[in-house]
């Protein structure tokens, strides 16, 4: 059995180690760590997975970026250590952030990554959204969160640059109705 959470500032070592662990070594010169460094994540989406040992077995974390100027959440990474891959836990744990993001009021959600893997979570090829290079364009895959949501949103897309009060507000906006409950796969 399987217990999600969200990701508490004590899991920050052991979820950046499942990332080394899952990730090739220069996983953070990947053009999306240019669009996270030094922004915090949108806390109430990072969640984590323990087994019944207590052992964190997956993770998953958001980042507030800008395409065109609006909004979006990017997506990632998401990751589920190998002695758990094929129990399904990458996909509760992204469709359990998606619901939450649709909750607190969020449109759009953005990712680079496997379309046969993410398609079925409805992500869908976002060819008028440009990431930082070098970016594989036919990796950008967009979700929306309510219908038509992407719409009209096209460009490149822009780090969020504000303090990690200014991501509270970005947030909180949203939040208001979010608790942190624990589920159980």
């Amino acid at each position: 059995m399987y217990t999600t959470a969200q990701e508490k500032p004590e899991d920050w070592w052991e979820v950046e180690a499942l990332y080394d662990l899952c990730f090739a070594p220069g996983r953070t010169l990947l053009s999306s760590y240019r669009l996270r460094e030094d922004v915090p994540p949108v806390a109430p989406l990072c969640r984590v997975a323990r087994d019944s040992t207590n052992t964190l077995v997956a993770a998953i974390r958001y980042w507030p970026v800008r395409v065109g100027g609006s909004r979006v959440l990017l997506l990632g990474p998401v990751a589920v250590h190998p002695v758990t891959q094929g129990a399904g836990l990458g996909g509760l744990l992204i469709r359990e952030t998606l619901h939450a993001a649709g909750e607190l009021g969020y449109e759009r959600v953005l990712l680079v990554g496997d379309p046969p893997y993410y398609n079925r979570f409805g992500f869908f090829h976002l060819a008028g959204v440009e990431m930082p290079p070098p970016t594989n364009p036919d990796r950008v895959q967009g979700l929306e969160l309510i219908p038509g949501a992407w719409d009209g949103v096209h460009g490149e897309v822009e780090k969020v640059t504000m303090t990690e009060e200014a991501v509270d507000t970005f947030v909180e906006e949203r939040n208001e109705s979010w608790e942190d409950g624990a589920t159980e796969a």
